[in-house]
């Protein structure tokens, strides 16, 4: 399949999707109206482009890959504590971490020249540590929307990432690799969110930090841009 940087890669690309999707329950469909536009700007982000025109390098998928393992880890460290404590209990955590890809993978391009420490990366950890703590329902918008997108468009820019990392000499990347089907996945990841409790407050603030997620997506993606 052939994208070009205009094609939306995922399913909350635009708000119009949502209205696609009948089988989304409500709190679902709130979130994919509020993080269409973020996410198609997302996408629209100079590496994005790069990446699904297989122009991205190997030191801006490595960086990718650094800077994502911190925020992974604290994510599947602290999520499904605060997702039970919200009446969540049965999220597919086990098929949906991942450290273990993310190790693996570092390891593998482990001779990728390294690039300096991502600042934006930094800042997401240090927020997604304090949300674990002071906001427990906004730090699951962050788990939504990086599971999301793995699950979703991620599927289509892992080929282009092989490709490029094939070209020199590097093995393809475990990182968009479930060891479940990615539409049950999707589908239990949904569930599992709908059965949140949460007041009406917390639920505003869901969908809030939800756009905000891709605030801290955006700043990572133009500290990538700088590496070309």
């Amino acid at each position: 399949m052939t994208l070009t940087p205009q094609a939306p890669i995922s399913e909350h690309a635009t708000a119009n999707d949502t209205r696609q999707h009948r089988g989304f329950g409500p709190r679902v469909r709130r979130l994919h109206a509020r993080i269409g536009q973020a996410h198609h700007q997302a996408e629209g982000m100079d590496f994005s482009r790069a990446l699904l025109e297989g122009k991205a390098t190997a030191p801006q998928l490595a960086a990718l890959l650094r800077a994502l393992a911190p925020a992974y880890a604290l994510l599947e460290e602290l999520a499904p504590t605060a997702a039970a404590g919200l009446g969540a209990r049965e999220l597919p955590w086990a098929d949906l971490a991942r450290t273990a890809a993310l190790g693996h993978d570092l390891a593998l391009v482990e001779s990728v020249p390294a690039t300096p420490d991502s600042a934006a990366a930094a800042a997401w950890c240090a927020h997604l540590a304090r949300l674990g703590t002071q906001a427990p329902h906004r730090l699951l918008a962050h788990a939504y929307v990086r599971y999301g997108g793995d699950l979703s468009g991620g599927q289509q820019l892992a080929p282009q990432a092989n490709a490029i990392l094939a070209a020199q000499g590097l093995p393809a990347l475990s990182f968009w690799n479930f060891g479940r089907p990615t539409i049950a996945l999707k589908q239990a990841l949904h569930e599992g969110f709908e059965r949140l409790q949460l007041n009406a407050k917390e639920e505003e603030e869901l969908v809030d930090e939800a756009e905000a997620a891709f605030g801290a997506t955006q700043a990572l993606l133009a500290e990538l841009d700088t590496l070309a």
